[in-house]
């Protein structure tokens, strides 16, 4: 049977603003992303996801698009997008780009247009706003001159599309069609559940992310993918979506992953985890029961980073739990999403001042939320002071980096065996070894509390999420494991990978 490339790649998530910056001026850019490529070859990575590139005034970090086929001068030209997306497949590495399909931006020429009354049909507008609120804080309405008012599920300055425009539809397609004709092998769709709103948009009384709601989750939504995936498959290459798709529950995540729909969806339940062995238990059996294809994702530009949010009192625990997870995941059936600077052991920058801040969510809160700057600090490259690397000598990056990077460069790392680095290096490795050759299905094996024991054909998965050590199950050798193996012991919050011949 053969195998598309996505089931069961690695698909490392770019930041550009925060990645690597070649032209100077303290933003990460596309030419910067391309100078790092052995980077990211090395690192044993099969795909890259780039989030959004394209003209805009940053009202949002670009998740507020301005034009959907245009490259921003922040971050280059569509030449160096073309060169970025050569050089990336001469290095074995596919590509993948963000498509914003709920929103634009308020300087979008479509929205510019609907504000003198031209058009307004592909924008939200009604004459008096409902109760809805701004996932970012505030009323989700904001009032034009003329006294109607535009919905946006964000920022002000990002306005809903009305999806049941044929218009939109239309743009869309073509948009994605003019990033295939430029050989990106698949799209990451923002808010893929968000695009249609209930018609009458009725007041709720919960606007959380709900498998089917009057916000989110509308049914009519699976026809715009059923559209996209008719125009994936018509393009040669195995080009594919991969939905953030926010539910309630795997069997509406599943909904979104059908031959005729999405390739995949990002499984944020495995994200949202504790850390237990019972609720990862619960997270892989509710995934592997449901969903066709797996993704497994700790870390992106949205969430607190996971080293921190698995951090306790203790000194370091989170690193170990971190790297303990990177292995199961690695193991688990499916394909596994990492955020740059994970593989650094990277923490959430939690002392940015308030005047460095430019999350819209900072400010729409009134700094009672700080928002996601924190997992959104440039990475930390080489030198001991910052930009680190990450832009020339002597430029402020436009987030300020901690005086700890110091020590979390990818120069510092390199060549340590003991490095956050070098462990993702092997794990990355041992895990393109042994992928293709091990069944897709996972068999639970018996394991003491607060333990999970896991195989796949000879491979076996063990993890400790306890207080006290426990027994290693029967093996003939330890592969890999994330924290010292003593005495036929299982450390706490370590995880190992073992062989039996």
């Amino acid at each position: 049977m053969d195998i598309p490339w996505w089931r069961d790649a690695v698909v490392y998530e770019i930041y550009v603003r925060s990645f690597a910056d070649a032209s100077g001026d303290g933003v990460g850019d596309l030419t910067g992303v391309r100078e790092r490529l052995p980077y990211l070859s090395g690192l044993g990575v099969d795909a890259i996801w780039l989030t959004p590139f394209y003209r805009s005034p940053m009202a949002d970090g670009g998740y507020d698009v301005a034009d959907h086929r245009g490259v921003d001068p922040l971050f280059g030209s569509l030449a160096d997008f073309e060169a970025l997306v050569a050089d990336a497949h001469t290095h074995g590495i596919r590509v993948l780009v963000d498509i914003v399909p709920n929103h634009s931006s308020s300087l979008h020429p479509w929205f510019q247009a609907a504000l003198g009354g031209e058009g307004r049909d592909r924008y939200v507008f009604r004459d008096r706003p409902n109760n809805w609120q701004s996932t970012f804080g505030g009323p989700a309405w904001t009032q034009v001159p003329d006294g109607q008012w535009y919905l946006h599920l964000f920022a002000p300055e990002q306005p809903d599309f009305n999806w049941r425009n044929r218009e939109v539809h239309e743009e869309f397609l073509d948009v994605l069609r003019f990033w295939l004709e430029r050989g990106v092998d698949g799209f990451r769709i923002d808010v893929a559940m968000g695009l249609y709103k209930a018609e009458g948009l009725p007041d709720v009384d919960d606007q959380s992310f709900t498998s089917i709601s009057p916000v989110w989750g509308r049914p009519e939504v699976h026809d715009v993918y059923r559209e996209w995936r008719k125009l994936l498959d018509s393009f040669p290459g195995e080009r594919m979506a991969v939905g953030e798709v926010w539910t309630d529950s795997a069997a509406d995540l599943a909904l979104y992953v059908r031959p005729d729909e999405l390739h995949q969806s990002f499984n944020f339940a495995w994200l949202q985890a504790p850390w237990s062995a019972t609720a990862f238990r619960k997270v892989i059996d509710d995934t592997l029961g449901t969903v066709p294809f797996a993704t497994w994702v700790l870390s992106n530009h949205d969430v607190v980073r996971h080293r921190t949010r698995y951090d306790t009192a203790d000194p370091g625990t989170g690193l170990s739990r971190a790297k303990a997870a990177l292995l199961v995941m690695l193991a688990l059936p499916g394909s596994a999403y990492l955020y740059q600077g994970e593989e650094l052991g990277l923490p959430e920058v939690k002392d940015i001042p308030p005047e460095a801040r430019q999350d819209p969510i900072f400010f729409q809160s009134e700094g009672k939320l700080p928002g996601r700057d924190g997992c959104r600090v440039p990475i930390p490259w080489s030198g001991d002071a910052s930009p680190y690397g990450f832009s020339a000598d002597g430029v402020a990056p436009w987030l300020p980096q901690p005086p700890a990077f110091q020590e979390l460069s990818v120069a510092a790392q390199t060549g340590d065996g003991d490095s956050t680095l070098e462990f993702y290096r092997r794990a990355l490795a041992g895990r393109r070894d042994l992928v293709r050759s091990i069944p897709y299905e996972l068999e639970w094996r018996d394991s003491p509390d607060d333990a999970l024991f896991f195989a796949r054909g000879p491979l076996t998965c063990v993890i400790n999420c306890g207080t006290e050590p426990v027994r290693l199950p029967p093996h003939d050798h330890v592969l890999l494991s994330s924290g010292a193996l003593t005495g036929g012991l299982l450390p706490p919050d370590t995880a190992a990978w073992l062989r039996a011949e």
